[in-house]
């Protein structure tokens, strides 16, 4: 086995060994849809706590419209707003203050509360007010049916968009669905490239700190060292990528199992014959037209394609910036000398993902075109273009660009590693590091 493989073995199994490896890479599928459905059923809970709210309503023909909610009870005032804010029982919870007629002065509405406003109640507040308002207003163009006629003229109208494939077939698309999924290999492509390279800069400065570097150069040429510790930790990010993918398609085949198995035939059928405007079957077949829907629109998206790119992107990005994380972390002794060598890089990096973003409402525009090119830019860029079908000859260019970018980077970056791993004592500069890429 040759020195490099020896090296990369090394940093592969003592990366994947540890516990932070395994915690992170089983947890984390779960933190995220912890994230996004927590909070979402959390916000669907409602308090039991019935709040009084007073409606001091000088006109008299507002008041009566307020009605109790869930959490909130309206009651007509029969004293001043400064009695209701110097009371000391405290049962007031908010003060809804109208003091003129709202068509004529609409500042004359004003909610008062001791405690910040919630959204909810001033939502409601504006809904009873605002439906008021416009059938007063309808009222003074002496119209017949006029609220009726603006009803039906209300129309929302969206254009079904389809996709034709080279047999014929035709399957509905959706540009939102193809953006999001864009957006997602997008963010997975710029946290990894950021995260692994990082961890290849504390990798060499660790090293180099602890001076087991200097007995390690003694054996390998640094070349070996630095690319064995590159693609080691590379293939870490793969393997954590490809157990993300199990455990996330696992999570989605369970919760569709659950949610989907959780209907019961039995009461479906009694749901069927109670005749409450419509069937349990019909219900249940309107609520799965939406996923459906939504399935058909996935399946116009290559993910295959999208997959086998992804990972062509990911080991073009990561070595292309690894190679000059490691770079930096042989030519410094701390993580506050790292700054001014790392400020470039992220600039690029956060410009890459501003533009992916910036790309997905144009995905072929000019700054998605020229930013799927550049080497520094297009494996996070082309991401967000993958799902639009991009042409063949881009892909290739592309990907050629980003490869032989990565190889020259590596070239220079192995020039500055062999001279700044054996370096101590000294911060070295800009210029200095420029002049070891000279050093034969």
């Amino acid at each position: 086995m040759s020195k490099t493989a020896l090296i990369i073995k090394r940093e592969y199994l003592n990366r994947v060994s540890k516990k932070s490896f395994l915690i992170l890479t089983f947890l984390t599928p779960l933190l995220f849809a912890a994230m996004v459905f927590v909070p979402l059923w959390l916000s669907s809970i409602k308090g039991d706590e019935v709040r009084n709210v007073v409606v001091l309503d000088r006109t008299g023909k507002y008041a009566p419209l307020f009605e109790d909610a869930d959490n909130y009870k309206f009651i007509a005032g029969d004293k001043s707003l400064e009695s209701y804010k110097q009371a000391s029982d405290k049962e007031v919870y908010a003060i809804v203050s109208i003091t003129d007629d709202l068509i004529a002065h609409p500042e004359a509405a004003t909610m008062y509360s001791e405690k910040q406003i919630p959204g909810d109640l001033s939502r409601i507040v504006n809904q009873v007010l605002s439906r008021k308002l416009e059938n007063e207003k309808m009222a003074t163009y002496n119209i017949p049916n006029l609220k009726e006629i603006i009803k039906e003229s209300q129309i929302n109208f969206e254009i079904n968009t389809i996709k034709w494939s080279e047999d014929g077939s035709e399957s509905e698309s959706s540009s939102l669905v193809a953006s999001i999924v864009g957006l997602i290999f997008t963010l997975i492509s710029y946290m990894f490239i950021m995260v692994y390279g990082a961890m290849v800069m504390q990798g060499v400065m660790e090293e180099k700190t602890n001076r087991i570097v200097e007995l390690m150069v003694s054996s390998v040429r640094p070349f070996q060292l630095m690319m064995g510790k590159i693609i080691g930790i590379g293939l870490v990010g793969l393997t954590q990528m490809f157990l993300w993918g199990i455990l996330t398609m696992a999570l989605v085949l369970g919760g569709q199992f659950l949610f989907m198995g959780s209907v019961d035939p039995q009461m479906m059928q009694q749901g069927s014959m109670m005749g409450h405007g419509a069937s349990m079957p019909g219900m249940v077949e309107a609520s799965q037209e939406p996923a459906a829907k939504l399935f058909g629109m996935l399946q116009t998206i290559n993910f295959a394609e999208i997959g086998f790119f992804f990972v062509i992107y990911f080991i073009g990005g990561y070595m292309l910036y690894a190679s000059v994380f490691a770079a930096i972390g042989s030519a410094v002794e701390s993580q506050e000398d790292t700054q001014q060598f790392m400020t470039p890089i992220m600039i690029f990096l956060v410009f890459s993902l501003y533009a992916g973003i910036y790309s997905m409402e144009n995905p072929e525009g000019p700054l998605a075109f020229w930013c799927s090119l550049i080497p520094f830019t297009s494996p996070i860029v082309m991401m967000i273009r993958l799902p639009f079908e991009v042409p063949l000859w881009e892909k290739l260019l592309s990907v050629s660009l980003l490869y032989v970018t990565f190889v020259g980077i590596i070239w220079l970056s192995a020039k500055i590693y062999r001279v700044g791993i054996l370096m101590y004592g000294k911060k070295p500069t800009i210029k200095e590091m420029i002049k070891w890429l000279r050093y034969k």
